[in-house]
């Protein structure tokens, strides 16, 4: 595979999902010339010749794509929840770095809070997310923004709830907390500036059908 006029950028977020998409970046063509994960450069060159991966924020990579800084992007879907997803198209569900988006509380919450969910008291860095789910429910509560250590609030008796991701329910159990509520599945997505769409439509629907069969290859053989 060798794109000869078009210069491709895929934005790939740091951390967990870099290591869970490399596998199917080098069977689709398109693996970087050195280990991603362990490596401090942020930009790299592909076993593709005009076709680069660039690793950002994970919260950024839907900006990346938006305003053209790059074409294709593999985020999580709990990203692409929280955002109004203009300016990109979500093109394949990769199936890798899954867990639940799950609302949670203490495992020995007072009945009457239980009961008495419109006064309810929301910990999050999901809030776009959570106040959506909430108002589909007719239900109100009051969403405390956070951007770390989500499962302090409980504990320090600043929210009564929280919504956060949870793959194996560990965390949420050491720190006295029961998962409620299952409020979204979460994977690794591809997505693609519209305008990249227009002008590079083979090139970028190449790569992604590759990565639609990596990923499904590799789900078969799980």
């Amino acid at each position: 595979m060798e794109f000869q006029n078009d210069r491709i950028a895929i934005a790939v977020s740091k951390g967990r999902i870099t290591q869970a998409v490399q596998p199917l970046l080098e069977a689709a063509g398109v693996g970087p010339l050195s280990d991603m994960y362990k490596s401090r450069s942020l930009v790299f060159e592909t076993r593709t010749p005009n076709v680069e991966l660039i690793v950002v924020r994970s919260t950024d990579v839907p900006t990346y794509v938006r305003q053209g800084g790059a074409d294709l992007g593999i985020v999580g879907k709990d990203v692409l929840l929280e955002l109004d997803g203009e300016g990109y198209y979500e093109l394949v569900d990769l199936g890798v770095s899954r867990c639940e988006l799950v609302l949670a509380e203490k495992q020995n919450i007072d009945e009457r809070l239980q009961n008495a969910e419109r006064k309810a008291r929301i910990a999050t860095k999901y809030a776009n997310t959570t106040r959506r789910h909430f108002a589909e429910k007719g239900v109100y509560v009051e969403v405390i923004k956070l951007y770390g250590s989500v499962e302090l609030a409980p504990l320090c008796d600043m929210a009564d709830r929280i919504v956060d991701l949870s793959q194996s329910g560990e965390t949420l159990r050491s720190n006295g907390l029961k998962k409620v509520e299952t409020i979204a599945s979460i994977s690794a997505r591809l997505i693609a500036n519209k305008a990249s769409m227009r002008l590079k439509e083979k090139a970028l629907k190449s790569i992604a059908r590759n990565l639609e069969s990596a990923a499904r290859e590799q789900a078969s053989g799980a």
